[in-house]
């Protein structure tokens, strides 16, 4: 089993800037997939960021593109979400998910959640 838990959300002006972590306890993290994902109420969960499991390969929705950076740090079991120039609209509860073979919504492990607030 999987644990994870994020934390690092909070409350943050336009144009700010956040780092999400995600913590991860128990098995199997070196070979699991990490997707960031964001949630509004009354909205779907989108997909924010996935990154591979030796952290070479990420990718980004095209909402976020060149604004959020996804890495990860396999020895601190630990990965991080590094959010700039937040807009209005980035504001959401950040949930980090973990599985195997692919970054979707029905990823196998998630977390509860940390929230992110954009003030405008």
């Amino acid at each position: 089993q999987l644990q994870l838990v994020e934390s690092g959300g909070g409350l943050v002006p336009v144009g700010g800037s956040l780092r999400l972590s995600c913590a991860a306890s128990g098995s199997p993290f070196d070979y699991s997939l990490i997707g960031w994902y964001r949630q509004v109420p009354g909205k779907g969960r989108e997909e924010v960021a996935c990154i591979s499991s030796d952290g070479v390969t990420t990718n980004y929705a095209a909402s976020v593109k060149g604004r959020f950076t996804v890495s990860r740090d396999n020895a601190k079991r630990t990965v991080y979400l590094q959010m700039n120039n937040l807009e209005f609209e980035d504001t959401a509860v950040y949930l980090c998910a973990a599985d195997k073979y692919y970054c979707s919504a029905a990823m196998s492990y998630w977390g509860k959640g940390t929230l992110v607030t954009v003030s405008s």
